[in-house]
């Protein structure tokens, strides 16, 4: 999907955006968040969304691994990408000249928030997962 924006010097820029894969992804990724039962859990579905959202992105053209993405709270942005990922040619362009940052960033920024919630509530998760039986 290409979108075309005016420049302040009146020219235009091409943007690639890819919101409608997010849209499609949307729903099942909440869906997945909201019957985590960990903070592994959450880890876990944002990797796979990410890299279902790159699968459909590059058509499987660039082979992302699961280890090249991470759900990070320490990082503003909510995660990292591999300095091998960050290596691909491809994968720069289309990060650097689309909206593919800002829709992680987003899923990134959910899952956060699901991962602190976790980690607030952790007695009722572990009970929850760990029951004592009667």
């Amino acid at each position: 999907m290409l979108n075309v924006t005016a420049r302040r010097d009146g020219g235009m820029t091409k943007q690639i955006s890819f919101s409608k894969y997010e849209q499609e992804l949307r729903p099942e990724y909440w869906q997945m968040m909201n019957s985590a039962e960990s903070t592994e859990d959450v880890k876990k579905f944002f990797v796979r969304t990410v890299l279902e959202l790159f699968e459909r992105v590059f058509e499987g053209g660039t082979l992302v691994d699961y280890e090249d993405v991470h759900l990070d709270l320490k990082r503003k942005e909510g995660f990292v990408l591999s300095k091998r990922l960050q290596g691909i040619p491809d994968f720069v362009s289309a990060w650097k000249k689309s909206d593919l940052r800002h829709i992680v960033k987003r899923m990134a920024q959910f899952a956060v928030k699901r991962h602190k919630h976790f980690e607030k509530h952790r007695d009722k998760t572990e009970a929850k997962m760990y029951p004592i039986p009667e």
